[in-house]
C-alpha cells in the first residue's frame, strides 16, 4: 500500500478514462484501495428497490471512485495538472511541491 499524494479537499483533474479533462474536488480518499471519489465526476446509476421509504423505487446517481493513477493534482499557478514531490521547510515539516518545469508552488 503506497501513500497517496492527494488528499481530501484537493482539486484534481482526471487524466484518463471517459471523464478525462474534468476537474473536481476530492470528497473521499481510500488509501488502502488506492482510490479517490471526486465531486461531480464519474457518476453511476444505482438501482433502488421498492421500500416503505421509497415506494416507487427507481435510480440513484452516485459518484463512483476513481483509481488514484487516473487523477492529477491541479496547480492553480499554471492551470494544469502537475506531478507531486515532497520537500521539507526550515522547521523540518514535510510539504507537497509541484514537480513541473518553471513552477514553484507548495500545496498546503
Amino acid at each position: 500500500m503506497a501513500k497517496l499524494k492527494v488528499r481530501k479537499g484537493d482539486t484534481v483533474i482526471v487524466i484518463a478514462g471517459s471523464e478525462k479533462g474534468k476537474k473536481g474536488e476530492i470528497v473521499r480518499a481510500m488509501p488502502t484501495q488506492n482510490k479517490v471519489v471526486v465531486k461531480g465526476v464519474n457518476y453511476v446509476k444505482k438501482t433502488i428497490k421498492k421500500s416503505k421509504e421509497n415506494p416507487n423505487g427507481g435510480f440513484l446517481e452516485i459518484e463512483a471512485p476513481l483509481h488514484v493513477s487516473n487523477v492529477m493534482l491541479f496547480c492553480p499557478k499554471n492551470g494544469k495538472g502537475v506531478r507531486v514531490g515532497f520537500t521539507t521547510d526550515k522547521n523540518g515539516n514535510k510539504k507537497r511541491k509541484a514537480r513541473a518545469k518553471g513552477v514553484d508552488y507548495i500545496f498546503e
